[in-house]
C-alpha cells in the first residue's frame, strides 16, 4: 500500500504540474515505417484480409503487425523470416475480461507465434479506484509474455479517463514492467490524440525507458507525424499502406 500511496502522491504531484517533456521523448532518426504497427481487428476480417495485410507488412517493413488470436497460425507461416512481429490482443476490445483469462490468452497467443501482446485495462476498476487490481491485473500479462521473451502494450483508452486517470494509469502500466502505454483500442469514442501523446510521454519520460504507442484515428502521414513530434514512438493503424505511398510521393 506505500508503494501505491507514493504512485498516488505523484499523480497528484502530475497533475498539478506535469514534468518537462523529457529529453530523449521524439525519435525521428527510426525509418516511419518500422515504428507502425499495421491492424485488422475488425469482426468481420476474412481470411484473404488477413492474407494481404502479411504481403503489404512484409513489402512495407512495419514493426508489427496486430490481428485477432483467431488468425495468429495463419499469420505466423505468412510472416516467418520477414522480421516483422507478430502481435495480437488480451481482453480486447474492453478490457473486461478477469484476470485469469487474460492470462490463459496471453499464453495461448504466445504458444501460436505472438511476441506483442496489446493488452486492455480493466477501465472500469480504474475509474473507480481499484488501483491495486489494476496493478496486479497488467503484471500478470506482463510476467506471463516475459517469460516467452514478448512485450506488452497497455491499452488504457485514453477518451474513457480524465487527466488524472490517464496519468494514474500510465505509472501503473510502467510500474507493471510493461514495455509500452496505448491510447486507444480503435473502438472507443475517440482515438490518439496530440494532447494525450505528450501527456503520455511526460509522464513516463524517454522513450529509453518506456514506449507511448498511439493508435485509434491515424488516417494520414500528417497524422503520423504529429502524433510522431508529441512523443510516440509506436503507431497503430490500418491504413499504413495510404501512409506509407503519401511518404513515397513526397520523394517523387
Amino acid at each position: 500500500m506505500t508503494f501505491l500511496r507514493d504512485l498516488l502522491l505523484k499523480a497528484d504531484e502530475y497533475h498539478a504540474e506535469l514534468p518537462a517533456f523529457p529529453e530523449g521523448g521524439v525519435d525521428l532518426d527510426t525509418p516511419l515505417h518500422s515504428i507502425i504497427d499495421q491492424t485488422l481487428l475488425r469482426a468481420d476480417t476474412l481470411p484473404v484480409q488477413i492474407e494481404q495485410l502479411c504481403d503489404e507488412a512484409r513489402r512495407y517493413q512495419y514493426a508489427a503487425v496486430s490481428i485477432n488470436p483467431i488468425f495468429l497460425t495463419i499469420v505466423t507461416s505468412l510472416l516467418a523470416g520477414s522480421g516483422v512481429k507478430v502481435g495480437s490482443v488480451v481482453g480486447f476490445p474492453l478490457g473486461g475480461n478477469t484476470t485469469q483469462t487474460k492470462v490463459f490468452e496471453a499464453r495461448s497467443a504466445l504458444e501460436q507465434g505472438a511476441v506483442e501482446l496489446d493488452m486492455v485495462i480493466p477501465i472500469g476498476l480504474l475509474k473507480s479506484g481499484q488501483y491495486q487490481a489494476v496493478l496486479e491485473d497488467i503484471q500478470a500479462v506482463t510476467e506471463t509474455a516475459h517469460q516467452c521473451g514478448a512485450i506488452v502494450k497497455v491499452i488504457i483508452e485514453t477518451c474513457m479517463l480524465k487527466r488524472r486517470e490517464k496519468i494514474i494509469a500510465c505509472l501503473l502500466c510502467q510500474a507493471a514492467g510493461a514495455e509500452f502505454v496505448k491510447t486507444s483500442t480503435g473502438f472507443g469514442a475517440a482515438g490518439a490524440t496530440v494532447e494525450d501523446i505528450d501527456l503520455m510521454r511526460r509522464v513516463v519520460g524517454p522513450i529509453s525507458k518506456m514506449g507511448v504507442k498511439a493508435a485509434g484515428g491515424i488516417r494520414s502521414l500528417a497524422d503520423a507525424r504529429a502524433l510522431r513530434l508529441a512523443g510516440a514512438n509506436r503507431l497503430g493503424t490500418s491504413v499504413g499502406g495510404k501512409i506509407m505511398r503519401e511518404l513515397m510521393a513526397e520523394t517523387r
